[in-house]
């Protein structure tokens, strides 16, 4: 058998196609699930804040790209290995093999798409991140600062708004203004209470930080201790804070904005100059910089990875495919977060650690498809043979 030239033929724009099709079907239903997931994660902020569906959707969809550079790697593994182990099952890389056209020749197909994986990947991974998150949290905190602005209704104790008493006699709901207003702090520990009057305020929200703000001025806080002793002191400003984080479980990520929410030109900034708040902040910052590359160049290494493992599954059930090619992909992404966590940490170089993943399947995807060329795989039935051989103390070649 001898390995024709590498060209686009008629039979590598089916093989796209099938992959095309399982790749489609692989990201709508992982992202589907992640989705599902996370809403359900969220559900305490959703009710909280009293969200519409089309406000949930919108903010759900803002999640996606930081989703999509995960799915992404796993499935142009899975569609590829379900398109190769498809052909291999149905006998058709025999009879392409009879014709004269070695694996090699089979190539060029899940290159192209390994690297249209990878490009997508990169675009979303170095923009659309940072565009998603940046939407996701502005979105959460406007109508966070809208809902409160509803609920504070002028000349009525209200109640409603996240554990705290608001009084206010005149209220602008077009920008949250308040005049004369009264102000209960409920949060206070037991036994204490803390009572603010002001002559006006207005009610803002803080991206930066996840906060809803109440901005106080002009007025005196009261303030009352367990034995009753009530301390008095005047203020220009006064400011409460209200974190939607303590607030609602599944609101974590509107905290401190982190590495991972930073744009790429932000994370650049932010090495070259050197000025993070702290040294695991600046060492976060480099994660995340190897962080946004290794995951897209994780296409094609398991793309590549998955063709000859496909040969070597030859002749099994789809479903155990899958599942083996899950298994792979779980090794891998332990690996990544091992050496994710250890960069984090500092036990690792972030360029050691990102790239240590792939760095080991790259290798082992070159190893296998040499393999794979010289028809050198073991079958699974002969591995399970042997594994089952082996537990029950035989020899290595008896029979069962």
């Amino acid at each position: 058998m001898t390995n024709k030239p590498l060209v686009f033929t008629r039979l590598h724009r089916c093989i796209l196609r099938e992959l095309t099709l399982n790749f489609v079907v692989c990201v709508t239903s992982l992202l589907a699930l992640i989705l599902i997931s996370r809403g359900l994660q969220m559900r305490s902020l959703f009710l909280g804040l009293d969200f519409a569906l089309s406000d949930i959707t919108q903010i759900l969809l803002f999640m996606i790209p930081t989703f999509l550079v995960l799915v992404l790697p796993i499935s142009c593994m899975i569609s590829i290995f379900l398109t190769f182990l498809r052909m291999s099952t149905d006998r058709e890389l025999i009879a392409v093999k009879s014709g004269g056209i070695g694996i090699y020749n089979l190539l060029p197909a899940p290159a192209v798409f390994s690297c249209i994986c990878m490009c997508i990947s990169l675009f979303i991974s170095l923009h659309a991140i940072a565009w998603g998150m940046g939407n996701f949290r502005s979105t959460i905190l406007e109508i966070a600062g809208s809902r409160a602005r509803v609920v504070v209704q002028p000349g009525v104790f209200n109640k409603d708004i996240f554990g705290l008493t608001l009084f206010a006699r005149q209220v602008d709901p077009a920008d949250g203004r308040l005049r004369n207003v009264i102000f209960e702090d409920r949060r206070q520990e037991e036994g204490n209470s803390l009572t603010v009057l002001a002559a006006e305020g207005d009610i803002a929200t803080d991206a930066t930080h996840g906060d809803i703000v109440f901005n106080l001025r002009d007025g005196r806080i009261y303030r009352m201790d367990a034995d009753s002793n009530i301390s008095i002191m005047e203020f220009a400003e006064y400011t409460v804070r209200l974190n939607l984080t303590a607030l609602f479980s599944g609101a974590d990520i509107l905290g401190e904005v982190t590495p991972n929410e930073m744009s790429w030109e932000n994370l650049l900034g932010m090495q070259e100059r050197n000025d993070a708040p702290s040294a695991r902040f600046q060492r976060r910052v480099e994660v995340e910089l190897h962080k946004r590359l290794s995951l897209p160049v994780a296409c094609p290494v398991l793309g590549l990875f998955a063709v000859p493992l496909a040969c070597a599954f030859h002749g099994v059930r789809r479903h155990i495919g899958i599942v083996s090619a899950l298994f792979f992909f779980l090794v891998y992404y332990c690996i990544y977060s091992l050496g994710l966590t250890l960069s984090e940490a500092g036990y690792l170089p972030p360029a050691a650690g990102l790239w240590l993943a792939d760095g080991i399947f790259a290798p082992a995807g070159l190893v296998g498809l040499r393999m794979a060329e010289r028809e050198r795989f073991p079958s699974p039935e002969h591995l399970l043979r042997r594994l089952r051989n082996f537990l029950r103390g035989k020899p290595a070649g008896a029979t069962p």
